[in-house]
């Protein structure tokens, strides 16, 4: 067997992020062979990657980045809050973030573009095995405008550019750019805080009006008022609805008397042109993640079996 020189483990190393012995490892199943031991230990963090998928991943950090009249956000779930403040959990983020602004938020494009000689995908692999713990790139999104601006807005920041909430806010508009970039903060820190669903009214789907409809009116029917004052009770019922669920209606958090779509068109004073608010995104960290509830009897009795 080759002398494994401690001078090639270090070079393993730095090439892989694996741990040392680990690293040594792999060069003496592999004669030496600094190639082949690359391979063995993606090979190996294959494995062990496929045995951590199973743990829930609902922590981690929501990048966003803006270059010019576009912006993307991403979200990068760990198991745990302290993998989070990784320094290579978020360098990690920070250059799948600028792929993902690049492939407009695609996802899967995301997953397979190249990333320092290897997939996104292969990549995080590699940082689930260097970790030891599971990591998931959940979900990525994009905007851009003609004219105007996007602007980013991180609530509760870990560091720059990253933290639990990530948005964006797209305005269209040929206003001066510094108004209009200020103006956009504002918005995109109500979006964090507001949480909306819906950009317009225009932009609810139509089974989410009918399921509210049918609630509304069944609600109405059970306090015994007649069809004709049930139909409008139900049309009332919508506009609060719409209110608390579409971006443009909602009430103004740094001024409840405005509605966004008024802030807009303050907006649009200020500037001396159009304004449209044309888009806009909100992560939440981990929204939307169950956890998984183990059967503490069943894994007792595979235990016992094994």
């Amino acid at each position: 067997m080759a002398e494994i020189k401690a001078s090639l483990v270090k070079e393993l190393r730095e090439k892989t992020g694996a741990g040392m012995m680990e690293c040594k490892k792999a060069l003496s199943e592999t004669n030496g062979d600094l190639e082949a031991a690359i391979d063995f230990l993606r090979k190996k963090g294959m494995s062990v990657a496929e045995k951590k998928a199973g743990r829930i991943a609902n922590q981690g950090l929501v990048s966003v980045v803006v270059d010019g009249k576009q912006g993307a956000v991403v979200e990068l779930n760990s198991e745990t809050d302290f993998v989070a403040k990784n320094a290579d959990f978020q360098k990690f983020l920070d250059q799948v973030t600028t792929v993902a602004l690049a492939k407009k938020g695609d996802l899967e494009a995301v997953k397979s573009s190249d990333l320092n000689g290897q997939t996104v995908a292969d990549a995080l692999t590699a940082l689930i095995a260097t970790i030891g713990e599971n990591m998931n790139l959940r979900r990525c999104a994009y905007v851009s405008v003609n004219n105007g601006v996007v602007v980013p807005y991180i609530h509760t920041a870990m560091v720059p550019g990253m933290g639990k909430i990530g948005v964006l806010v797209a305005l269209e508009s040929t206003g001066d750019t510094a108004a209009l970039t200020e103006a956009g903060k504002k918005i995109a820190m109500h979006v964090a805080a507001a949480n909306p669903r819906f950009l317009t009214v225009a932009d609810v789907d139509a089974a989410t009006i009918e399921h509210e409809k049918g609630i509304y009116a069944e609600q109405a029917k059970n306090s015994g008022k007649p069809e004709a004052i049930i139909a409008k009770m139900v049309e009332g019922r919508m506009r609060k609805f719409y209110e608390e669920v579409v971006l443009t209606e909602q009430a103004f958090i740094m001024d409840p008397d405005k509605k966004i779509k008024d802030v807009v068109a303050d907006i649009a004073k200020t500037v001396g042109a159009d304004v449209k608010l044309s888009a806009f995104v909100r992560f939440g960290l981990g929204e939307g993640i169950e956890k998984k509830e183990e059967d503490f009897a069943a894994e007792v009795a595979k235990q016992m079996q094994g």
